[in-house]
C-alpha cells in the first residue's frame, strides 16, 4: 500500500504542478483588441498596420493582438460594448469618441518622408478627365457628387470647403453615399453615374500605384498646396490617424502601448509614430459645420443665433446705435429750431403789430389837422349855443327856448364825442381778433373818420355802399386801417389834380364782398406797380413805406387778396375781396 500511495502523491503533484504552468502561460498572453477604420476594405486594411501590429506583439510578446476592421459605426459601436481596447481612426471619428466615450490619442501616424503630422490628410474632389465644365469647387452647384458617408472626414472636409463658397452640399447638391470601400465611388464616377467624387487624400494615387486607376483617368479639381504630402487635395489638411485608447483600458497597458508606438523602427516606405498631435483643427471644423459636439448649435436660440453671428450683430447693434445718436441729434435740433423758429414768428408778430400801430398812427396824423376842425366844429356851436342861452336866461326867456338850445348843445356834444370815439378806437392797440362783424358799419364808420380830412382837401368821397351786407369773420380796426389807408393814398394820388375824385365802392356775391377804391388821379406807372407792395417801397417825400404792405398782409391774413390796377378812364383802382361766413352773425 505505501508504494502505491507514493505513487499518488507524485502524480498529483506532478499535476498541479503542469496546471499552474499552463495558468501563468494563459496570464502572460493577454488578448489586446485593436480597431481599425477600412475605408478600403478589411484586407486593405490588414495590410496597411501590419507593420505596426507586428511591431507590438515583438514588443509585447506577454500580449496577443487581435484585429478587428470595420466602417466608422461598426467601430462606436464595438467601443460602447467594451469590445475593443485601442482604435487606428481618422482624426473625425477619433474627435466623436473623444467626446462621447473619453477616448484619448497615445500617438499620431507619420511618413519619415512625408509632411507634418498636423498636415497628413485631406480631401480630394475628382471628376472624369474630360469634363470641362468643373474646374473650382464652385462650379459643383446642382451636380451630381458621390461620397462613402456623411460620417467620412473626407467628405466632412470638402463640406467646409463648399460652405465657405455659399454652398450647402445637402441644399445644393445632388448626394449619393455609396459606403465603404472607397473603390465604390471611383466606380460611380467612371460609370457616370455621379459627376464628381469625394475621396480622402492620397486614395486616388494609391489606386493609380495599384493599377486600380488608369493614370489621367480622373481630374482633382480646386486644387490646393498639399506642401510634403505629395497628393493632389481639394481642401485644408489636417493631423494624420491616430492611434486611440478607449475608456476601459488599463492605464498600464495604454503605457506599454504608447511605448511601443513611439519606439517603432519602420522599414522604407513604412510609418512611424510620434508624440499625439494637436487636433484642434479638426474640433475647429466639427464647430464650424456644427456637427459632433456642436450638432445642438444647428438648432439656435436667439442668443447662440447672435453669438454665433456675433461680427454681423455687433456691426448691426453698432449701426443701430448710431441711428439712434443720429435720430436723436435730428430730433433736438429739430426742436431747437422749431423753437427759434416760433420765437422768430413771435417777434416778427409783435414786430408786425408795431409797425401797424405806426402806420395806423401815421394815418392818424396825416388827418389830425383836418379831424381837429371837425371837432372844432361842434365845439364852437356849442359854445354859441351856451351863451345864447345864459342871455335868453338874462333877460327872461322862456323855457322852451332854453330846453331847444340846450338839446342843440347835446346833440353837438354827441358829435363830438363820436369824431373822439373814433379816433380813439382806431389809434389804439390791441390784440388781432377776428369775430363775425357787419362790414356794412366798418366801411361807413372808416368813411366818416376820413370825412374831415377829405373836406379839408376839397375832395368829395362818393361812398357806394349797401345798407346790408352778409357778415363777415373780421378784425373791425384791420378792415378799417386797410380802407383808410386805401382812402388816403387815393387823396394824395388826386391832390394835384383840378377835378379830384375818389369812390369807394361795395359789392357782395354768392361767396365774397369785393370792395374797390378807384382815384383820377395820373394813375401806376409799371415801374412802380411792379413793387408797389414791396415793404419800405413809396413814392411820397415823407412816406414810410408800409401802408400798402400790411393792407396786404392784412386782407390775405382774413383769407382774401389786395389788387392794383389802372381804371378804364384813367386813374388807379386798389381793391380787395372778403369770404362770406356761412351764416349771417348779429353782434
Amino acid at each position: 500500500m505505501a508504494p502505491c500511495f507514493s505513487f499518488v502523491r507524485r502524480f498529483v503533484f506532478v499535476a498541479v504542478c503542469l496546471g499552474a504552468a499552463a495558468v501563468s502561460a494563459e496570464d502572460r498572453t493577454t488578448p489586446i483588441r485593436i480597431g481599425v477604420l477600412a475605408y478600403r476594405g478589411s484586407d486593405e486594411a490588414h495590410r496597411d498596420w501590419r507593420p505596426t501590429l507586428e511591431h507590438l506583439e515583438r514588443a509585447l510578446p506577454q500580449n496577443k493582438f487581435h484585429v478587428e476592421t470595420g466602417s466608422a459605426a461598426f467601430l462606436t459601436a464595438a467601443v460602447a460594448a467594451h469590445r475593443l481596447d485601442f482604435i487606428i481612426t481618422n482624426p473625425g471619428h477619433f474627435l466623436d469618441l473623444k467626446i462621447d466615450y473619453s477616448a484619448r490619442a497615445l500617438a499620431t501616424e507619420q511618413d519619415l518622408a512625408g509632411p507634418l503630422p498636423s498636415e497628413s490628410i485631406g480631401a480630394a474632389v475628382f471628376v472624369k478627365a474630360p469634363q470641362a465644365g468643373i474646374q473650382g469647387l464652385a462650379d459643383l452647384r446642382n451636380t451630381t457628387v458621390v461620397a462613402t458617408s456623411p460620417d467620412a472626414f473626407g467628405f466632412r472636409a470638402v463640406w467646409r470647403e463648399l460652405q465657405e463658397r455659399g454652398i450647402d452640399p445637402f441644399k445644393n447638391l445632388s448626394l449619393t453615399f455609396v459606403g465603404f470601400p472607397v473603390d465604390e465611388v471611383i466606380k460611380a464616377v467612371r460609370s457616370g453615374r455621379a459627376e464628381a467624387g469625394i475621396i480622402r487624400s492620397c486614395a486616388l494615387e494609391t489606386m493609380i500605384a495599384e493599377s486600380a486607376v488608369v493614370r489621367d483617368e480622373f481630374r482633382v479639381v480646386g486644387r490646393r498646396q498639399a506642401g510634403a504630402l505629395g497628393c493632389e487635395v481639394s481642401t485644408r489638411l489636417y493631423p494624420g490617424w491616430p492611434f486611440v485608447k478607449v475608456a476601459q483600458t488599463s492605464p498600464a497597458m495604454a503605457s506599454d502601448v504608447a511605448k511601443a508606438l513611439l519606439a517603432m523602427q519602420p522599414g522604407a516606405d513604412e510609418k512611424i509614430w510620434t508624440q499625439p498631435d494637436d487636433y484642434s483643427s479638426v474640433q475647429e471644423l466639427d464647430r464650424v459645420l456644427k456637427i459632433g459636439p456642436y450638432a445642438p448649435f444647428r438648432r439656435l436660440g436667439l442668443l447662440d443665433l447672435l453669438w454665433e453671428n456675433r461680427l454681423w450683430a455687433a456691426l448691426a447693434a453698432t449701426a443701430a446705435a448710431w441711428w439712434f445718436v443720429h435720430a436723436a441729434r435730428v430730433s433736438y435740433l429739430v426742436k431747437k429750431r422749431t423753437r427759434e423758429l416760433q420765437k422768430a414768428h413771435e417777434a416778427a408778430r409783435i414786430r408786425g403789430e408795431q409797425m401797424e400801430h405806426t402806420v395806423r398812427l401815421s394815418l392818424m396824423g396825416e388827418m389830425a389837422s383836418s379831424l381837429a376842425h371837425e371837432i372844432n366844429q361842434p365845439l364852437a356851436a356849442i359854445l354859441t349855443y351856451a351863451r345864447g342861452c345864459e342871455r335868453r336866461i338874462d333877460g327872461g326867456a322862456d323855457v322852451e327856448g332854453v330846453r331847444e338850445a340846450i338839446g342843440r348843445i347835446a346833440t353837438q356834444a354827441e358829435r363830438a364825442g363820436d369824431i373822439v370815439r373814433r379816433m380813439r378806437d382806431f389809434s389804439r392797440k390791441h390784440a388781432s381778433q377776428q369775430v363775425p362783424v357787419d362790414v356794412s358799419k366798418v366801411f361807413r364808420d372808416a368813411v366818416a373818420l376820413f370825412e374831415p380830412t377829405a373836406k379839408a382837401a376839397g375832395i368829395d368821397v362818393v361812398a357806394d355802399i349797401p345798407a346790408h351786407l352778409p357778415f363777415v369773420r373780421a378784425d373791425r380796426l384791420q378792415l378799417e386801417e386797410v380802407v383808410l389807408n386805401l382812402l388816403q393814398n387815393a387823396l394824395d394820388a388826386v391832390a394835384a389834380q383840378g377835378d379830384r375824385k375818389i369812390r369807394l365802392r361795395v359789392v357782395a356775391d354768392e361767396m365774397t364782398i369785393r370792395i374797390s377804391v378807384t382815384d383820377n388821379g395820373p394813375g401806376l406807372k409799371p415801374e412802380v406797380k411792379e413793387h408797389l407792395f414791396e415793404p419800405f417801397f413809396t413814392t411820397k417825400p415823407n412816406g414810410l413805406g408800409l401802408g400798402l404792405s400790411l393792407s396786404q398782409t392784412i386782407v390775405e391774413a382774413h383769407g382774401g387778396r389786395l389788387s392794383a390796377d389802372s381804371g378804364s378812364q384813367g386813374g388807379a383802382v386798389f381793391g380787395f375781396y372778403l369770404p362770406l361766413i356761412e351764416k349771417p352773425v348779429h353782434v
